[in-house]
């Protein structure tokens, strides 16, 4: 397998990663929200008897004055089928080639299943366990997604719709959603949530020529008040839940379920085929995690860090 680091081609990436509806991880903005903000990123390429089999996008941080750690998150992408083992050539490939001065650390975190048991990815070693996360197929029509949905969580959104509230998108002008990253920021906060850095998020944003291609931010009123945001980051043929803040008046009306419906169609109606609600946590958010679960997407859990 031969590794190339560079020579890479933004539309070219932007297409494969389209195309398999990726990971804001390995997205080419992502890449580039990042080395904006002072985070060095790596790309590679690698190729077998001159096909380019796989994508990857690394992070790379320096830990103390000594070592380096770039961690492939929710990659690599691949681009024609593999079996397991070849899978993990690659990780081998990319983790020996990686142009970084030693010592350095390459981390792995593949958006592959547990292997079943005994199986491992040979060369590699695990050093933490895999994360959770909840998909929504948008390529379903819209009864086939309703019917999905948890009857509780449906019958929610039911109410939501015949709760008036007022349904409108957000303008991508920063100034125009100042107030969520304001909220949002309270919440983390209060809560001890952690996330991408906001000033990430208004980057990412704002990082491809059109920011139809990069984000929705929608906001449902109650009699003329704010009752509940969303936004969501949008990477292709996917999108990513992001931020999402309510009031108590938008949490008794339900609003964050009319909230993700109407995302759904309007993601969908934008090319988005795969929607990822993020991370589920049953003992330290258990009331996201049932929201997320409960709206009928499929819950992936993933095989975790290796190096």
């Amino acid at each position: 397998m031969k590794v190339l680091w560079d020579g890479h081609d933004a539309q070219a990436w932007d297409q494969a990663h389209g195309q398999a509806a990726a990971a804001l991880q390995q997205d080419w903005a992502y890449g580039e929200t990042m080395m904006a903000l002072g985070v060095a990123c790596l790309r590679a390429r690698v190729q077998r008897d001159g096909q380019t089999i796989a994508m990857a996008q690394f992070s790379a941080r320096r830990v103390g004055l000594i070592a380096t750690v770039a961690l492939c998150a929710h990659g690599p992408l691949w681009l024609v089928p593999l079996q397991r083992s070849e899978k993990a050539q690659v990780l081998v490939a990319l983790k020996r080639q990686l142009p970084l001065w030693r010592p350095r650390l390459a981390l792995f975190s593949p958006d592959e299943p547990p292997a079943p048991e005994g199986v491992r990815w040979r060369g590699m070693t695990r050093v933490m366990t895999g994360e959770s996360t909840v998909i929504l197929n948008l390529s379903h029509s819209d009864a086939q997604l309703r019917a999905a949905m948890d009857a509780r969580w449906r019958n929610r959104l039911v109410a939501a719709e015949g709760a008036g509230l007022q349904v409108q998108r957000v303008g991508a002008n920063p100034a125009q959603y100042a107030w969520l990253m304001e909220e949002e920021l309270k919440q983390r906060l209060s809560r001890g949530f952690s996330g991408l850095p906001l000033g990430w998020i208004n980057q990412y944003i704002h990082a491809r020529k059109h920011v139809s291609k990069t984000a929705l931010i929608l906001r449902a009123d109650a009699a003329g008040e704010r009752a509940a945001a969303m936004l969501f980051l949008i990477h292709g043929q996917a999108a990513t839940y992001q931020v999402g803040w309510s009031s108590d008046v938008g949490r008794d009306l339900n609003a964050h379920n009319l909230l993700l419906w109407q995302a759904m169609q309007e993601l969908r109606q934008r090319g988005v085929r795969r929607l990822d609600l993020g991370g589920v946590n049953t003992e330290r958010s258990a009331g996201l995690a049932r929201f997320k679960i409960g709206s009928g997407g499929e819950v992936l859990t993933l095989c975790g860090t290796y190096m």
